[in-house]
């Protein structure tokens, strides 16, 4: 009997089991319809999610619906934000719910949600982007009921980034990393919520940041009325970073707004209360801290919160004769005295004001102290402040846990008054601001990852005066630099308080500068988590302009002597004019622009040079090096201006592969060192005519252009001795070149041969022969030169040439003797003939024939070079 009644329970189970296994799927359509049906019937928004699942398994005894994927995006005038969007939502009902009809309601028992985001958005009109639920009259038609009803008895919110925004008063609020629980039956209308929340909040206005994650902490149990939608505050416990505080009092949601009646204290007066407002990062463990006198924090709002007004309040911030000091660090804080107040008395914005009538402090001997009122929050704020004191900077980190990676040091000491109204700030109306008093620093000293070199400010004065704000000093020291500055700051509180650029103009005057010590690349860390650096960035928050001297400026490897120029910085650029430099044994002149805005810094500059020493400067500079980088065998002095412009490296030197531009130059006093090229020795090789070392380029221009990594040389003239050349080609930045050297070589120059051949012509022959054109063709590279050259197929030419001409001379004369002698004189014949047979005149009759023939055959030897033809 008990192995039938196991048999039966296990049968039962089992059958249980695959039950609620096989359920989702009878289940799943019936869900996913209720769930559409919902959402069409209630709002007019995209709507969208990826699939709905059913779990009867996964909360047993309840059934688990998942929503994955959710996502609310509006419509216009809102179109594509996003008000909604969740990652997972899980909806609990009973089981037996399932079992109802389509028509029949669902009572959801709880809900929870993971990685969710809410955008709530008011437009400049006032509009909200979460008004989206249907109107009445856009509704379908009602069913008898609604899909769901909300009968929940407990839920879950985890990981919800909440942003609200607020264009009409440039206001954003934002809630990171809230997790969220309530349980509580919202099936009456009267419950008590118990509650647990943290969160981070952030708030700024106007681009000014008043919070930044700070950390809230809140367990409250809420009595709630959702007839009268009131939410009364009873057990609870709030901690902002570290303050705790205490509310009384309750909220309530009316037609036209809230309805505020709060108050709220720190339960406890100790003065750890003031260091808990300080995020723990920054204060640390306070629990340690040793502390005396008070800090209490107390507060009323009292009022209605709508478009037109805000609650009443009265926030206390108050501490008499406190002090702290830290268990590991050797100094403390004392005789510390807070007495600030934010009140509103009206509930209109207009009228809430910030009294910080007191706060002052003591490190050892040095006391602080300062006041400030600040009026018109929410048009134009009026600030009126004093400051006046000595803080020790090397005590701060001896009295405060702050993680430097090296302390400060200094003395600061102000004596400052100032009263200003932002509408003024921001239009520049400096007129309206009124300053006096003196803030100095000395012996400061600074550390840091985006410093080269450690920065040490020996002294420096800002002179506050009315409309004005002057830099009467500054002497600072990093590396080997040593540098002076003064001038004016046009807009200091534009640039702290409104968020604007900050102008001014100053004067620098410098024994040394090195610029390396000034350059330090940043280093961040990408996606995959490798360290990367960049370039260095010019500030996009300066706009000043900057006239300079400086005794050297050390730039890379060169010495610079005798700088001066003006430098104006703005938009991420500096822009250089009138700089000029003595380098090289000559000067410099440079204008041009260096930008960092992008994400390869950019240059374009026009550079003057005046008499410098060929052989350094293009020797010492590799983009010149590169541009010609056959000046090194060049001694004297060049004229030039280049047009130049390309990316720039990390360390902010030229990126040769990216460069163009031109160069135009003009050579004095030169001479050439021929042994210090393979090149010109190569070519001295193959044109014997010419001694290299011997040119004359003196007042020779050349005329450069480059781009693409490849310099092109507009064909230049120079002459050796009568010897007329151009010279005309292109190299690469990678030293390979294809260049022709043209020569006009007097035939005279080209060999024995020649000059023998030349004699033999006449005076008016000769005078045609001057020259003969010879090309070398120079290829390979710089190192390792390959040289051709015509001046063999040119020589054979001329001597086919001369020998022509010989020949055609002779072949004249010849004609000419043939002519005297075959159709000369008949009588001389008749003569001739008929004393032959006078034995006594045989010699005078045969001399002039013999003549001729020596005649002809010399001067076909001479033609022939004097060699013996068979006939």
């Amino acid at each position: 009997m008990a192995k039938k009644i196991l048999k039966i329970v296990g049968i039962f189970l089992l059958v249980s089991v695959v039950a609620l296994a096989a359920a989702p799927f009878i289940f799943k359509d019936k869900i996913k319809s209720m769930v559409l049906k919902t959402i069409n019937e209630n709002v007019d928004a995209k709507v969208a999610f990826t699939d709905v699942d059913l779990s009867l398994l996964k909360s047993f005894p309840q059934a688990n619906v998942t929503i994955e994927e959710l996502s609310i995006i509006n419509k216009a005038p809102f179109e594509g934000d996003t008000l909604f969007y969740s990652g997972e939502l899980n909806l609990k009902m009973s089981i037996k719910k399932l079992f109802k009809s389509e028509n029949e309601t669902m009572n959801l028992e709880s809900f929870s949600s993971s990685n969710a985001v809410i955008n709530v958005i008011f437009n400049k009109d006032g509009v909200a982007n979460y008004d989206i639920a249907l109107k009445t009259d856009e509704k379908k038609e009602e069913s008898e009921s609604s899909p769901f009803n909300l009968s929940i008895q407990n839920y879950e919110i985890e990981n919800l980034k909440l942003t609200y925004l607020d264009e009409g008063s440039n206001m954003k609020l934002a809630l990171n990393e809230l997790n969220h629980k309530g349980k509580g039956n919202f099936a009456a209308q009267k419950l008590d919520l118990d509650t647990e929340t943290t969160t981070r909040l952030s708030f700024e206005m106007d681009g000014a940041k008043y919070m930044n994650n700070v950390m809230l902490n809140l367990d409250a149990v809420l009595g709630i009325d959702l007839d009268k939608m009131k939410f009364e505050f009873k057990e609870n416990k709030a901690l902002i970073n570290q303050l705790p505080l205490e509310f009384n009092g309750f909220l309530q949601m009316l037609e036209d707004g809230q309805l505020y009646n709060l108050t709220f204290k720190t339960p406890t007066s100790d003065f750890k209360n003031f260091l808990g407002l300080v995020p723990e990062a920054y204060a640390g463990n306070i629990s340690q801290v040793k502390t005396t006198g008070e800090f209490k924090v107390s507060g009323k709002v009292d009022g209605k919160l709508t478009e037109t007004t805000i609650p009443k309040f009265n926030i206390e911030l108050a501490s008499n004769n406190a002090s702290f000091q830290y268990p590991d660090l050797p100094k403390s804080v004392k005789n510390i005295v807070i007495d600030t107040h934010i009140v509103n008395e009206t509930g209109l914005m207009s009228d809430t004001y910030v009294n910080l009538d007191q706060l002052s402090f003591a490190i050892d001997q040095d006391v602080f102290n300062a006041k400030a009122n600040v009026r018109n929050l929410d048009t134009n704020p009026l600030v009126n402040a004093e400051l006046k004191g000595v803080v020790n900077l090397a005590n701060v980190t001896k009295a405060y846990p702050v993680k430097l990676e090296k302390p400060l040091t200094g003395i600061l000491k102000a004596d400052v008054t100032t009263k200003f109204d932002m509408n003024s700030v921001e239009k520049s109306q400096y007129q309206n601001i009124q300053n006096s008093g003196i803030i100095q620093l000395s012996g400061f000293q600074y550390e840091g990852e985006e410093m080269a070199k450690p920065f040490k400010i020996n002294n420096t004065e800002v002179v506050f005066n009315t409309s004005q704000i002057r830099l009467n000093a500054f002497d600072a020291k990093t590396g080997d630099s040593v540098l002076q500055v003064n001038g004016s700051l046009d807009n200091l509180y534009g640039f702290l308080f409104k968020n604007q650029v900050l102008k001014g103009n100053f004067n620098m005057n410098s024994r040394k500068l090195v610029v390396s010590d000034f350059m330090s690349p940043t280093t961040t860390t990408n996606e995959e988590g490798k360290k990367t650096t960049e370039a260095v960035k010019i500030p996009s928050f300066l706009d000043c302009s900057l006239t300079a001297k400086a005794g050297t400026v050390v730039y890379d490897n060169l010495n610079l002597k005798n700088v001066s120029g003006n430098l104006a910085i703005k938009d991420e650029a500096v822009t250089l004019s009138n700089l000029k430099m003595d380098i090289f044994g000559g000067n410099i002149g440079l204008t041009g622009t260096v930008s960092t805005k992008g994400d390869t810094p950019k240059f374009n500059m026009d550079l003057g040079l005046n008499a410098v020493n060929i052989a350094e400067s293009f020797t010492q500079l590799d983009m010149l090096k590169s541009i010609a980088p056959i000046a090194n065998t060049i001694n004297g002095k060049l004229n030039s201006t280049i047009k130049l412009s390309g990316d720039l490296k990390q360390d902010m030197t030229p990126n040769l592969k990216t460069i163009s531009g031109d160069l135009v130059g003009q050579l004095l006093s030169t001479s050439i060192n021929e042994s210090n090229s393979k090149l010109l020795s190569s070519l001295s090789s193959n044109v014997k005519f010419v001694d290299v070392s011997k040119l004359n380029l003196n007042d020779v221009k050349a005329s450069l252009s480059f781009k693409d990594g490849k310099v092109a040389l507009k064909p230049m003239n120079l002459k050796y001795q009568d010897i007329n050349m151009t010279i005309g080609g292109t190299h690469g930045f990678d030293q390979s070149m294809n260049y022709d050297v043209k020569f006009d070589v007097p035939a005279k120059y080209l060999g024995t041969e020649v000059t023998s051949l030349i004699s033999k012509l006449t005076p008016a022959d000769q005078q045609k022969i001057e020259s003969v054109p010879v090309t070398a063709n120079l290829t390979g590279s710089f190192t390792s030169p390959a040289v051709k050259t015509d001046l063999k197929a040119a020589t054979t030419n001329l001597v086919t040439q001369l020998v022509k001409m010989q020949k055609d001379k002779l072949i004249n004369q010849g004609t000419g003797a043939l002519s005297n002698l075959l159709g000369g004189n008949s009588s001389s014949t008749t003569s001739n003939a008929t004393s032959t047979t006078d034995t006594t005149k045989t010699t005078t009759t045969t001399a002039p024939k013999e003549q001729i023939k020596d005649g002809v055959k010399n001067a076909l030897n001479g033609l022939l070079g004097g060699k013996k033809k068979k006939e």
